[in-house]
């Protein structure tokens, strides 16, 4: 009876990874990156707007800055930092970067509106200024201030939205990965953030599916006045994915993966990447128990049950289970490679994705208990308890 349970579960989950490979839009493929390959003829480069809200971002801000000035973009380009009532020195550390070039304006934030979250009530005082200094501005880059762009950037992006006709172009920058937990669980987030919107879906104008990656995000600046705005959205924790939507329902978008555009946050261990999902995860369910619940019997059937039908029917000598399990083992190994690679890991890395399934799976778990203990979101010293 365990033995015919056993080997029905790993069969399950080979066919559970053979549908998701075959019919969630090839998203494992890890291939939608921007082109290399930029026409350097254009003589009319549109002016653009770089915006960064920081709170208290000393340790990268310097860095982050440095690498917008640096940009080899031919149009007009500035640069605001608005300062979210630091305490470290944040603010006098990006005037420092961008010396007396001139391209950078520092705003000092107003006190947080009720009703809003911190970064959004930033971004909104940063889009205001940007109106000041750049009113003819053709698109925003909303980006943070813990990412350094690669000098291109800011041109490939551009011709991406200019030649698509683009509201919104995003990029999920290379995460931070040095630690031996950033190397498990990194590269793991990608990938069940690709699983979770497809970007070849996300890119396909007829389709609904919407989603960003906050870091990297340049908007045209009539497609969000359209969406009306950060204040649209000024209550949603998941604010990147929120304003892709919007802007979706009246304009194509297109997301993809950085190569060279990197974050510089750190993270302290286990315990740093542990607060950062927690913080939206339950959220992310629409703060539903039954989506939560569906969640963990979803990561249990396609992450856990592989490894662990390998195992026990190694156990119990019995063949075709441990062989079961093995299949959908692998077949998860390979649907993750591509966006290990991407890491520069090795390939037998992509066999702990299980373990890394289970810890954020742990993680969401927990996000749900914080929100049902009333603690809310919590970042920056701020706590977001009832977010809209």
């Amino acid at each position: 009876m365990l033995t015919d349970a056993t080997a029905v579960l790993g069969a399950l989950s080979f066919i559970l990874w053979a549908g998701l490979l075959l019919s969630r839009g090839w998203f494992w493929r890890a291939d939608q990156r921007l082109d290399e390959a930029v026409a350097d003829g254009r003589r009319d480069w549109p002016r653009v707007v770089a915006v960064i809200a920081a709170r208290n971002e000393a340790p990268t801000i310097a860095q982050a800055v440095d690498s917008l000035l640096k940009q080899d973009y031919p149009g007009d380009f500035r640069v605001v930092l608005v300062d979210d009532n630091s305490d470290d020195g944040t603010a006098a550390k990006g005037r420092a970067a961008a010396g007396d070039s001139g391209r950078l304006g520092v705003v000092a934030g107003r006190p947080l509106e009720p009703g809003w979250t911190g970064k959004l009530w930033a971004l909104d005082q940063g889009l205001e200024e940007a109106e000041r200094v750049s009113p003819e501005a053709t698109y925003i880059l909303l980006t943070d201030a813990d990412i350094a762009h690669d000098p291109e950037n800011l041109r490939r992006l551009v011709a991406k939205a200019e030649n698509h006709r683009l509201d919104l172009v995003s990029l999920m920058v290379l995460l931070h990965c040095e630690s031996p937990w950033e190397h498990l669980l990194h590269p793991a987030f990608v990938f069940f953030f690709q699983k979770l919107y497809p970007f070849p879906w996300v890119n396909d104008p007829d389709r609904p599916d919407a989603a960003a990656a906050g870091g990297c995000m340049l908007v045209r600046r009539t497609a969000l006045e359209r969406a009306g705005g950060v204040g649209s959205i000024r209550g949603r924790l998941i604010d990147d994915c929120a304003l892709a939507e919007r802007i979706k329902r009246n304009g194509p978008i297109w997301l993809g993966l950085a190569e060279k555009v990197r974050s510089l946050r750190a993270h302290d261990g286990l315990r740093g990447i542990w607060r950062m999902v927690a913080r939206t995860a339950f959220t992310q369910l629409n703060q539903s128990a039954l989506a939560l619940i569906g969640t963990v019997i979803g990561m249990a059937l396609l992450y856990l049950t592989p490894p662990a039908v390998t195992l026990a029917g190694a156990a119990i000598g019995e063949t075709a289970a441990a062989l079961s399990g093995l299949a959908a083992w692998l077949l998860m190994a390979v649907a993750y490679r591509p966006t290990s690679r991407l890491y520069g890991q090795p390939g037998w890395l992509a066999l702990l994705l299980p373990l890394a399934a289970l810890l954020f799976t742990l993680m969401t778990v927990d996000s749900a208990r914080r929100h049902w203990r009333k603690r809310g979101g919590s970042w920056k010293g701020r706590s977001y308890k009832f977010p809209i």
